[in-house]
């Protein structure tokens, strides 16, 4: 049996049908993502993969919102320090890891978007192999509005969803929209009344958990080829891309001007 007790950020219930239910347990923050629990997200999957008790894995966020993606106002702090420089190195290899984890976990993964999914929110789920949204919630990939490229997964993802075109128009304007909308576009998979959710998200995974352990495995590993030929292809120049930016002036005035509840002001070039 594997021990979760380690884990701070993450929590994890597993019920009598080997479904694994995950929160990401900060709901004061919106379940933001900072460097103390980005560690949590890529190990995880490691431990879940080799838990033989777990068929399926539901994936939701505590409180009203499901992730709020990177932790703004700490960006604001550690822009243009030596920290912030540090931190900027060490993220592509650690964001890399999210999501090659993610995808070698064989137990199926479904997130349950309980509230609004931002940034690399959005990003977690929609590496799962299912998505349920709530209808209302908030949904986008808005690092271009704080002076970011898209890089941890965003440009991986949403051009096999959607499309380059539609990818790139959300991707480049930050365009945010509701979980209905997403449903209606084929971002995600279905779009359920906030309340319930998580129970339609449970519903399925138990579905899956009954069936063939095997076959349910294989069919997944087959499918997240192509997503995995993307993940190699283009997340380690999107990632690096992101780093880029995190030294520029305007990521650190965006950054520090959400954190100063202010319009930034950027130099462009």
């Amino acid at each position: 049996m594997v021990d979760y007790s380690k884990y701070e950020f993450l929590k994890v219930e597993i019920d009598g049908n080997g479904v694994a239910t995950v929160t990401m347990n900060d709901p004061e923050k919106l379940n933001a993502v900072g460097p103390e629990n980005h560690k949590e997200l890529e190990y995880i999957w490691v431990d879940l993969a080799q838990d033989e008790s777990i068929k399926a894995i539901v994936l939701t966020g505590a409180g009203r919102a499901f992730s709020a993606g990177g932790d703004i106002k700490k960006m604001a702090a550690r822009a243009g320090t030596e920290f912030g420089l540090k931190y900027a190195l060490r993220v592509p290899q650690n964001t890399l890891r999210i999501f090659e984890h993610m995808l070698l976990t064989p137990q199926p993964v479904i997130a349950a978007v309980n509230g609004d999914a931002i940034g690399l929110g959005l990003t977690l789920a929609l590496f799962c192999d299912m998505s349920l949204v709530a209808d209302d919630a908030r949904l986008g990939d808005t690092h271009v509005k704080v002076g970011l490229v898209a890089g941890d997964g965003g440009a991986v993802v949403w051009p096999l969803l959607v499309g380059p075109q539609r990818a790139k128009e959300f991707l480049m304007r930050g365009k945010v929209l509701k979980g209905a909308e997403a449903a209606a576009l084929g971002l995600i998979n279905y779009a359920h009344p906030r309340e319930t959710v998580l129970e339609e998200a449970l519903k399925v995974a138990t579905e899956i958990a009954a069936n063939p352990v095997w076959a349910v495995r294989w069919s997944k590993a087959a499918v997240n080829k192509q997503l995995k030929a993307q993940l190699n292809q283009i997340l380690e120049l999107s990632i690096a891309y992101e780093s880029l930016t995190m030294l520029t002036h305007d990521y650190k005035e965006a950054a520090t001007a959400f954190a100063e509840k202010r319009k930034p002001t950027f130099e462009g070039y």
